[in-house]
């Protein structure tokens, strides 16, 4: 398959009618697939009401049928056809924080989407994106749009449209360059359907944010808990990995080093995965900085990147610094923990 890749300027009056937009959308209501930006990372986008496009979804990224996608929409509006009801608690976090980085989780309405999107959930996440390309899209098509991240799955997901190149090129129909992404990890999860809502999985609004506007809000178990059964099927599966393995360590900057003179000893290559505070400190093959320690949605606009950029540098492992659980931390934490595959050591 011919990939086609369009640039667009994100600051371009009437996105909507632009040609390039135009032709992206074209092809998603043709139930081709096409990678687009959004605020947190590349999303893979197809129409969520068509078998065949969902299954070109799941094609190109290697991803498992019992992981449902999220549903991306360019008006709430939507939702009437798509939900079969919006909780009080729903509404109040889609006035905070959408259009953002925030995925919440509904009862679906029998027979709007493809059951192949919601792996047969009676359940369904929603999303309106905070970027002016992939609103442009949306708007364009008119249609709800089944959107994982753009990149072969278990692999770091993508935030510029060279990473989506890279893992799919020849495999969709089309990416949309619309520049590096801002927030960096995926959006948060939450889930709607209790009446304390449940968040799936950690991403850029955060829980604090949340219980600022709806009160108690709970985490799923299985976030720290890996014998816990997870209540979204995807959160059992690796995500994130470099090619070389990582290792978390909970250590000072002197106790890393001294690991990385022992790995070093025994004749491998050691990169070090760290913040713009410690990356001159450490005397090591490879350093890679995500970001700031001290201002952590840095850390996780950068984290991605680092981790694709070391399958460049032909290193034999990465040890990788730890991060607070708070805020956007936790969000940070959980993508390091499923990349490194839990490997962590405290010294």
């Amino acid at each position: 398959m011919k990939t086609i890749r369009w640039s667009v300027d994100n600051n371009v009056d009437n996105l909507n009618s632009y040609p390039q937009i135009v032709q992206a959308s074209d092809l998603l209501k043709e139930n081709e697939v096409v990678a687009f930006p959004t605020e947190t990372v590349y999303g893979l986008g197809g129409n969520a009401k068509s078998d065949g496009a969902v299954e070109k979804i799941f094609a190109a990224k290697g991803r498992p049928a019992d992981n449902p996608l999220i549903i991306h929409i360019a008006k709430r509006m939507q939702l009437q056809e798509l939900a079969e009801e919006i909780p009080l608690k729903a509404e109040q976090l889609m006035d905070a924080f959408w259009p953002g980085p925030l995925t919440i989780i509904l009862k679906k309405k029998r027979g709007s989407l493809s059951d192949l999107a919601t792996a047969g959930l009676q359940t369904v996440g929603f999303r309106m994106p905070d970027h002016p390309v992939a609103l442009a899209i949306l708007a364009q098509t008119e249609l709800p749009i089944a959107a994982p991240s753009a990149n072969s799955s278990g692999r770091p997901s993508p935030t510029t449209a060279d990473h989506v190149w890279e893992d799919l090129e020849g495999k969709i129909a089309g990416v949309v360059d619309g520049g590096a992404t801002g927030v960096g990890v995926e959006s948060t999860v939450i889930d709607c359907t209790e009446e304390i809502p449940v968040i799936l999985r950690p991403g850029g609004v955060t829980k604090e944010q949340m219980i600022a506007v709806i009160g108690e809000v709970k985490l799923d178990p299985a976030l720290h808990n890996q014998q816990a059964k997870p209540k979204s099927p995807g959160m059992k599966y690796t995500h994130y990995a470099p090619d070389a393995p990582l290792t978390l360590v909970d250590a000072t900057p002197m106790q890393l080093q001294q690991l990385i003179n022992e790995k070093r000893a025994e004749g491998l290559r050691v990169g070090v995965l760290t913040t713009d505070e410690n990356k001159d400190f450490y005397e090591t093959d490879v350093v890679l900085s995500m970001g700031a320690r001290e201002a952590l949605d840095t850390v996780a606009a950068g984290l991605y990147y680092a981790l694709r950029a070391f399958n460049h540098e032909n290193v034999d492992i990465i040890l990788g610094e730890v991060f607070p659980y708070e805020g956007v931390g936790v969000a940070i934490m959980n993508r390091l923990e499923k990349a490194a595959g839990h490997r962590r050591i405290q010294l």
